[in-house]
């Protein structure tokens, strides 16, 4: 009989994932991966089927995954150290690269520490979940627009949260004067905003955040790279080094995988010893922390790469705007091109792509509001102004067709 109840319960419990499933597809919100295979032979590429597509929507600003110092250092430090890491950061997957890369990135940000995660999202989840755990009595204050990554590690901790509309100074102070100067306070936005391409009013909520005695929490995931005379993001560019902690990514313009977070001593060692994710997980392989390393060395040394990025950046939205193509033109290397209606963006993505090999990847809720779908194009430094040239003619006919 338990055998038969628990097989009935499954059952249940199927039928409403298929069900969910369905109300999905309903809705056009259902998301399809595209399985193709990055061609570091010809950059900017992907191997879809028999075809090769041109790809106008990756993270990998800078093209740095392709870049062959890259390559060749992690395939020296995979014949040196082999594939895998050995295990946790507290069982035998410490390396020397490991602490080495965590000594570099906390110079970048002038902070006494920093700790790498497998990934950008696990480094904001455990660290603000970890955190604010230590003290119960934190309010936290919360951009309306931050990353899935940062909202999951507030909410996982129960505390008292505010969330404040998107870059409203007003609204921040209003909300910091609201509680007693002595309770502990944590101000939580990101620095470039991925899917607007705008940026964080950055000096005045540190100055804020002064005023009221508030820790300071900054997402670089998108600035990493791209921003400041070193690639250390917006706070680098903009001469101040006020923020509390820094979290950043390697595996957007750094060309590798992971994250990290940094920070002061204190609070850095009690996520160390204190943060499930990243006491019961599999450290990041040497290999490729020695590849982030070289990455590393390159972002901070070679400012061409970030001249070429804007350069290309603004040519793109030269000639976006020369076709009438609605974009919004924020001060980034992000370019989002409107194109509402879910099933529209659908099927001006699938033209592109079966007439054109072109692939850019449709935007739509919850990733955006409904109605405000789009198209959030990238233009690595690599880009000529010719395949630009093809691209906004291609998209601009099919836009027209759609």
């Amino acid at each position: 009989m338990t055998i038969l109840a628990n097989e009935k319960q499954e059952s249940i419990l199927l039928r409403q994932f298929r069900d969910k499933l369905d109300e999905l597809r309903e809705s056009g919100l259902y998301r399809e991966f595209l399985p193709g295979s990055q061609l570091a032979d010809d950059r900017g590429h992907t191997q879809y089927g028999d075809r090769r597509l041109q790809v106008w929507c990756a993270n990998d600003y800078l093209g740095l995954s392709q870049h062959p110092e890259l390559v060749l250092a992690q395939i020296d430090a995979t014949f040196r150290h082999g594939t895998g890491s050995n295990g946790s950061r507290n069982i035998a997957g410490t390396s020397v690269s490991h602490v080495e890369l965590e000594r570099r990135v906390a110079a970048w940000h002038g902070k006494e520490r920093a700790l790498i995660f497998s990934s950008g999202y696990v480094a904001n989840f455990e660290s603000l979940s970890t955190m604010i755990r230590a003290n119960p009595d934190t309010v936290v204050l919360s951009d309306s627009l931050n990353h899935r990554s940062l909202i999951e590690g507030i909410v996982r901790t129960g505390c008292r949260k505010h969330i404040f509309p998107h870059n409203d100074l007003a609204a921040l102070e209003e909300a910091l004067a609201s509680y007693p100067p002595a309770q502990p306070k944590l101000i939580v936005f990101e620095s470039v905003y991925s899917m607007d391409g705008d940026t964080a009013p950055v000096r005045e909520i540190f100055d804020l955040a002064e005023r009221y005695d508030a820790l300071t929490f900054v997402d670089e995931t998108h600035a990493i790279g791209v921003r400041g005379p070193s690639g250390a993001g917006l706070c680098e560019e903009l001469g101040d080094e006020r923020a509390t902690f820094v979290q950043g990514v390697f595996g957007k313009a750094m060309g590798t995988t992971g994250g990290y977070v940094a920070g002061p001593e204190s609070a850095m060692d009690y996520i160390r010893s204190f943060a499930p994710g990243f006491i019961f997980t599999t450290s990041l392989p040497q290999a490729v922390v020695a590849a982030t390393l070289k990455s590393l060395d390159l972002v901070q040394n070679d400012g061409g790469l970030r001249l070429a990025l804007d350069a290309g950046t603004h040519y793109l939205k030269q000639e976006l705007r020369a076709a009438g193509i609605e974009f919004l033109d924020a001060d980034s290397h992000l370019v989002p091109v409107m194109v509402p209606g879910a099933e529209r963006v659908r099927r001006v993505a699938r033209q592109l792509r079966d007439e054109y090999g072109i692939y850019v990847q449709p935007i739509n809720f919850p990733s955006v509001p409904k109605g405000g779908e789009r198209f959030r194009l990238t233009c690595p430094p690599f880009r000529t102004h010719e395949q630009i040239d093809r691209f906004v003619q291609a998209l601009t006919a099919c836009l027209a067709a759609n």
